[in-house]
């Protein structure tokens, strides 16, 4: 953040952008001066800026030693500017906001990672930080699932990277030509694969519907609300607790999250 006023956002560059799907792209921005704008935690967000259009809190997906970057879905008016933008472009970006995935509370578990579509662009940063510290967790394994095969995200992470290091399941809804691996839902998949509970945590990320029939598998599975990591960035507008659009409760997502347990969720009251 900008020391002097961290409302004031750091004038930006896009360094590069990966086409990850026909629908989201994949943005490295470093600051005019050629560092990050700032250190995140994993499960840390930008609010990203576009002169004119706008602007709009995104998860950061990695970071390297001078950039950060964050996977991007068009879906309105300020993404569709982003999605228009080239490498050398400027933006502004304001940060982190939010809390952080629990990374001391997590050590010594085995970690299972639960995604569906742009819900492994937050899940992301967690598995690198796990990557990086890998002394500290036990077995790794991340399930993911999309709707085809275009629509996976971070596909030399799915099929270069990660497979080498831990467990890497894929799977799409429907069957398609030219793909043998899996096919069905990422809950059904979830079962299938038969996850013990015993010494696991899960971080779930993913549209509504997904994590709602995933929570059911994982409970039939035994595993315990206080093992069942989330987040809720989609929520998030100003992200300084003014607004009120995140509001739950006693709590905001934008100042109390977005990362939280079920457990800490089922103790807020239920919306309507």
């Amino acid at each position: 953040m900008n020391a002097a006023n961290p409302l004031l956002p750091a004038a930006c560059r896009i360094i590069g952008i990966t086409d990850e799907t026909p629908d989201v792209k994949t943005f490295r921005l470093q600051t005019q001066g050629g560092a990050k704008p700032f250190a995140p935690m994993p499960g840390q967000l930008a609010m990203i800026s576009v002169p004119g259009a706008g602007e709009a809190m995104f998860s950061i997906t990695a970071q390297g030693e001078d950039w950060i970057e964050s996977s991007i879905k068009r879906v309105g008016a300020l993404t569709e500017a982003l999605h228009e933008l080239s490498e050398g472009d400027a933006v502004g970006v304001r940060g982190p906001y939010g809390n952080h995935f629990p990374v001391d509370a997590l050590k010594g578990k085995d970690l299972l990672f639960v995604g569906g579509g742009i819900g492994l662009a937050p899940i992301r940063s967690l598995i690198r930080y796990a990557l990086e510290h890998r002394e500290d967790y036990g077995k790794l394994d991340v399930l993911y699932g999309s709707r085809t095969t275009a629509d996976l995200v971070f596909k030399e992470d799915l099929f270069g990277n990660w497979p080498q290091r831990m467990g890497t399941h894929i799977t799409i809804d429907v069957p398609e030509d030219g793909w043998d691996g899996h096919v069905g839902f990422v809950p059904a998949y979830i079962e299938e694969k038969g996850f013990s509970p015993k010494g696991r945590a899960c971080i779930l990320c993913g549209p509504p519907i997904m994590i709602r029939l995933s929570l059911a598998s994982l409970y039939k599975m035994g595993f315990e609300k206080e093992n069942i990591i989330t987040t809720l960035e989609m929520r998030m507008k100003c992200g300084i607790g003014k607004c009120g659009r995140c509001n739950i409760g006693s709590k905001y997502v934008c100042l109390d999250g977005p990362v939280f347990s079920m457990a800490e969720l089922d103790e807020l009251p239920p919306e309507h």
